[in-house]
Protein backbone atom coordinates (compact mmCIF):
# COMPACT_ATOMS: atom_id res chain seq x y z
CA UNK A 1 0.00 0.00 0.00
CA UNK A 2 1.32 3.44 -0.94
CA UNK A 3 1.08 6.43 1.41
CA UNK A 4 0.27 9.79 -0.17
CA UNK A 5 1.62 12.99 1.32
CA UNK A 6 -0.16 16.33 1.65
CA UNK A 7 -0.64 17.83 -1.81
CA UNK A 8 0.14 14.54 -3.57
CA UNK A 9 -2.63 12.95 -5.60
CA UNK A 10 -2.88 9.32 -6.66
CA UNK A 11 -2.90 8.68 -10.42
CA UNK A 12 -6.29 8.69 -12.04
CA UNK A 13 -7.58 5.25 -12.93
CA UNK A 14 -7.33 4.63 -16.64
CA UNK A 15 -5.23 7.68 -17.46
CA UNK A 16 -3.95 7.14 -21.00
CA UNK A 17 -0.62 8.99 -20.81
CA UNK A 18 2.94 8.11 -20.00
CA UNK A 19 6.64 8.55 -20.69
CA UNK A 20 8.79 6.00 -22.46
CA UNK A 21 12.53 6.41 -21.90
CA UNK A 22 14.90 4.63 -24.28
CA UNK A 23 18.59 4.60 -23.40
CA UNK A 24 21.86 3.22 -24.74
CA UNK A 25 24.94 3.06 -22.54
CA UNK A 26 28.42 2.27 -23.82
CA UNK A 27 31.74 1.86 -22.07
CA UNK A 28 30.30 -0.30 -19.29
CA UNK A 29 32.57 -2.97 -17.76
CA UNK A 30 31.79 -6.36 -19.32
CA UNK A 31 31.71 -8.10 -15.94
CA UNK A 32 28.77 -5.89 -14.85
CA UNK A 33 26.88 -6.54 -18.07
CA UNK A 34 27.20 -10.31 -17.71
CA UNK A 35 26.17 -10.38 -14.03
CA UNK A 36 22.46 -11.21 -14.02
CA UNK A 37 22.10 -10.72 -10.25
CA UNK A 38 23.71 -7.26 -10.38
CA UNK A 39 21.50 -6.20 -13.30
CA UNK A 40 18.30 -7.50 -11.64
CA UNK A 41 19.14 -5.84 -8.33
CA UNK A 42 20.13 -2.58 -10.04
CA UNK A 43 16.97 -2.40 -12.13
CA UNK A 44 14.74 -3.17 -9.16
CA UNK A 45 16.48 -0.59 -6.96
CA UNK A 46 16.30 2.12 -9.65
CA UNK A 47 12.62 1.45 -10.30
CA UNK A 48 11.73 1.48 -6.60
CA UNK A 49 13.63 4.72 -6.00
CA UNK A 50 11.86 6.26 -9.00
CA UNK A 51 8.45 5.48 -7.49
CA UNK A 52 7.48 2.55 -9.72
CA UNK A 53 5.65 -0.52 -8.41
CA UNK A 54 7.54 -3.68 -9.40
CA UNK A 55 5.11 -6.60 -9.68
CA UNK A 56 7.52 -9.23 -10.98
CA UNK A 57 10.89 -9.65 -12.63
CA UNK A 58 12.34 -12.30 -14.89
CA UNK A 59 15.63 -12.70 -16.71
CA UNK A 60 17.56 -14.77 -19.22
CA UNK A 61 21.32 -15.35 -18.98
CA UNK A 62 22.64 -16.04 -22.48
CA UNK A 63 25.61 -18.21 -23.48
CA UNK A 64 28.34 -17.37 -23.97
CA UNK A 65 27.36 -13.95 -22.54
CA UNK A 66 24.65 -11.33 -22.21
CA UNK A 67 21.60 -10.83 -20.04
CA UNK A 68 18.02 -9.70 -20.60
CA UNK A 69 16.04 -8.51 -17.57
CA UNK A 70 12.33 -7.70 -17.73
CA UNK A 71 10.29 -5.99 -15.01
CA UNK A 72 6.51 -5.96 -15.02
CA UNK A 73 5.31 -2.75 -13.36
CA UNK A 74 1.89 -1.61 -12.22
CA UNK A 75 2.72 1.42 -14.36
CA UNK A 76 3.88 -0.66 -17.41
CA UNK A 77 7.33 -2.25 -17.92
CA UNK A 78 11.12 -1.91 -17.93
CA UNK A 79 13.91 -3.89 -19.56
CA UNK A 80 17.67 -4.24 -19.86
CA UNK A 81 19.43 -5.99 -22.77
CA UNK A 82 23.19 -6.28 -22.26
CA UNK A 83 26.03 -6.87 -24.72
CA UNK A 84 29.12 -7.50 -22.56
CA UNK A 85 31.31 -8.14 -25.61
CA UNK A 86 30.59 -4.55 -26.72
CA UNK A 87 30.46 -2.95 -23.26
CA UNK A 88 26.96 -1.79 -24.18
CA UNK A 89 23.41 -2.05 -22.91
CA UNK A 90 19.93 -1.02 -24.02
CA UNK A 91 17.53 0.21 -21.32
CA UNK A 92 13.79 0.73 -21.79
CA UNK A 93 11.50 2.15 -19.07
CA UNK A 94 7.85 2.94 -19.79
CA UNK A 95 5.50 4.21 -17.09
CA UNK A 96 1.92 5.39 -17.37
CA UNK A 97 0.56 8.11 -15.13
CA UNK A 98 2.52 10.64 -13.10
CA UNK A 99 3.59 8.76 -9.96
CA UNK A 100 6.69 6.96 -11.27
CA UNK A 101 9.56 8.86 -12.92
CA UNK A 102 11.10 6.78 -15.74
CA UNK A 103 13.79 9.38 -16.40
CA UNK A 104 14.96 9.11 -12.81
CA UNK A 105 15.03 5.30 -13.06
CA UNK A 106 17.26 5.51 -16.15
CA UNK A 107 19.48 8.16 -14.52
CA UNK A 108 19.96 5.91 -11.45
CA UNK A 109 20.80 2.92 -13.65
CA UNK A 110 23.31 5.05 -15.53
CA UNK A 111 24.98 5.93 -12.23
CA UNK A 112 25.13 2.26 -11.20
CA UNK A 113 26.60 1.10 -14.53
CA UNK A 114 29.04 4.00 -15.01
CA UNK A 115 29.07 4.21 -18.82
CA UNK A 116 31.47 6.49 -20.68
CA UNK A 117 28.70 7.29 -23.19
CA UNK A 118 24.98 7.60 -22.39
CA UNK A 119 22.23 8.44 -24.87
CA UNK A 120 18.61 8.81 -23.78
CA UNK A 121 15.40 9.71 -25.54
CA UNK A 122 12.04 10.32 -23.84
CA UNK A 123 8.84 9.82 -25.79
CA UNK A 124 5.54 11.21 -24.50
CA UNK A 125 2.85 8.59 -25.07
CA UNK A 126 -0.92 8.90 -25.02
CA UNK A 127 -2.59 12.11 -23.98
CA UNK A 128 -3.17 13.90 -20.72
CA UNK A 129 -6.75 13.63 -19.49
CA UNK A 130 -6.58 17.01 -17.79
Amino acid sequence: MRTYFVGEEPDEVGEFAGRHVLAEFEGVPAELLDDSQFLRDSLEKALNEAGATVLSMTYKQFEPQGVTVLALLSESHASIHSYPERGAVFVDVFTCGRRADPELAVHLLRDMLGPSIARTNTIQRGQEDR
